[in-house]
């Protein structure tokens, strides 16, 4: 069933509307905001370390991703879809839809949706089609402003991360952002963080997975790696993507319990916290807030945290809708 929607793209100030349908988008024509550097959380995945997905090593007063629709003449423009899909397209600088892409950790695009209000999350990975559209079942999952990433990195191109904002229009109860907590529990794991990130320089965070009280040590690859985090900024969401030191197979890192990843955060203020690792073929989500810039600390409750869906790693869809990824 077809439910109206309203895309709009929000870019330093500058907002265009779209109009739509439910899981799909018809694409009025929005304004490129200007290109400007931006800085994602760094992650060592190996010797020398790397950047984040649409990251770059630079400046936290740099622009992080996901804040601009448009950038470096790439624009992310939702299209037309059936009802119960989304779909979008990055037209380039000849204003043409883009359909070449590199391989960044296993996929040529990454799709992250959260709500506004952090009560929602969801990493899913599109199909390309020959025209350059990408579709994928709607990852929205309920009444809200839900912020759409699109993590890519064109071929002969620098890596991006653009935003749009997709409105699911129906009854909405706004929910606060959970208390700041040094561990939470996922479909029976616990997973504990260490390690107090910093504004504007580089702060390790160790994320360690337990169950039953075990420390699980044969966590699986997920995106070739370990572990697979993402960061958004309470407000503006702006968008962190790290990987964790090392990669499996290179012979010093091991498949758990221990995850770490080194992770700037452009200022001070609250973040949430998303950790996506594979154990036994199922990809698990587990939830933090942190607030960079506050000293660690050890001992603090847990807060309560919506609780992660599950779903074999070998289906097309993992979590239900508002805590997921694919």
């Amino acid at each position: 069933m077809n439910t109206a929607t309203k895309l709009s793209a929000f870019a330093l100030g500058v907002a265009t509307v779209f109009g739509a349908t439910y899981g799909a988008a018809r694409v009025a024509g929005p304004e490129a905001a200007p290109a400007e550097s931006r800085h994602d959380a760094t992650g060592d995945h190996g010797a020398g370390g790397e950047a984040g997905h649409g990251g770059e090593q630079g400046g936290a007063a740099h622009l992080p991703g996901g804040l601009l629709v448009s950038e470096r003449g790439y624009t992310l423009r939702p299209v037309d879809a059936p009802a119960g899909q989304f779909a979008f397209q990055v037209t380039g600088p000849d204003g043409r839809a883009v359909t070449a892409y590199e391989v960044a950790h296993d996929k040529r695009m990454h799709l992250i949706v959260a709500r506004r209000d952090l009560s929602g999350f969801r990493h899913v990975h599109p199909e390309m089609g020959p025209d350059g559209t990408w579709r994928v079942d709607s990852p929205l999952g309920g009444p809200g402003v839900w912020r759409a990433f699109a993590d890519f990195t064109p071929t002969g191109g620098e890596a991006l991360t653009l935003g749009v904002d997709v409105t699911v229009p129906g009854a909405l109860t706004g929910r606060p952002l959970p208390a700041p907590a040094t561990s939470t529990t996922v479909d029976g794991y616990t997973v504990t963080l260490a390690g107090a990130p910093q504004p504007g320089r580089t702060a390790e965070l160790t994320l360690t997975v337990s169950r039953d009280g075990a420390p699980v040590t044969d966590l699986e690859p997920y995106l070739g790696a370990y572990g697979h985090l993402v960061a958004l900024r309470q407000g503006d969401l702006a968008y962190l993507h790290v990987h964790p030191n090392g990669e499996p197979g290179d012979g010093r890192t091991s498949p758990g319990p221990e995850v770490r990843f080194a992770a700037e955060m452009p200022s001070a203020g609250a973040y949430r916290l998303y950790l996506d690792f594979n154990h036994r073929g199922v990809v698990r989500t587990a939830e933090f807030t942190v607030i960079a810039g506050a000293p660690a600390t050890p001992g603090v409750p847990a807060a309560s945290t919506p609780a992660a869906t599950t779903t074999p790693t070998a289906g097309a869809d993992h979590g239900a809708p508002g805590h997921g990824h694919d």
